[in-house]
C-alpha cells in the first residue's frame, strides 16, 4: 500500500472515492458557509427552491432527497429568518407552496458567489475539458443511483405492508 504526499490511503473503489471527495468537499464548503450564517443544508434548500418555486414541501424534499420532516425543520428556521415563505393552497389546507423571499434571493446570491470562489480554488489544476467530462459523467451516474435508491425505498415500503 503506497501513500503519496503523506495522505491517508483511500481505496480506489469508486464508491469510496466518491464518498471521500463528497464529504471533504462538503465539509470545507460548509465551513465557509458558516461565515454567512447558514448551513450547507440550508444553502441546498435555497438552491433547489429557486428554480422550483411554487413546489410543495413533499416535492422539494424529494428533489433534495431528504425526509419531509427534515425539510420541515429547515423551512421553519428559514422562514423565521425571512428567507422562505410558505403559502397555503386554498383548496387544500394541508398543502403549502414554497417561495424565496427577496432576502432569501440575496442570501442565495452570496452562497453562489462563495461557491464560485471555492470552485475556482478547488478546480484550479483542472482543464475545462476535464471539468466538463467529470460533470458529464456525474450527471450520467446520478439518475442511475437515484433510480436504484427510489426502487429500493419502494421495495422496502411494500415489504413493510
Amino acid at each position: 500500500m503506497v501513500q503519496l504526499l503523506n495522505l491517508p490511503y483511500v481505496p480506489a473503489r469508486l464508491d469510496f472515492l466518491l464518498d471521500a471527495v463528497s464529504r471533504l468537499y462538503g465539509r470545507r464548503f460548509e465551513q465557509r458557509l458558516r461565515g454567512l450564517g447558514l448551513s450547507r443544508a440550508q444553502s441546498r434548500v435555497l438552491a433547489y427552491l429557486q428554480p422550483n418555486e411554487g413546489t410543495n414541501q413533499a416535492g422539494l424534499a424529494e428533489l433534495l432527497e431528504i425526509e419531509p420532516i427534515s425539510l420541515a425543520r429547515l423551512l421553519d428556521n428559514m422562514e423565521g429568518r425571512g428567507w422562505v415563505e410558505r403559502y397555503r393552497v386554498p383548496f387544500d389546507r394541508r398543502l403549502r407552496r414554497l417561495y424565496l423571499t427577496a432576502e432569501g434571493e440575496a442570501v442565495l446570491a452570496k452562497v453562489e458567489a462563495l461557491a464560485d470562489f471555492y470552485d475556482a480554488e478547488i478546480w484550479a489544476d483542472f482543464s475545462l475539458k476535464e471539468k466538463r467530462l467529470l460533470a458529464k459523467l456525474l450527471r450520467k451516474l446520478h439518475p442511475k443511483v437515484t433510480r436504484r435508491a427510489g426502487t429500493q425505498k419502494a421495495e422496502e415500503r411494500r415489504a413493510d405492508r
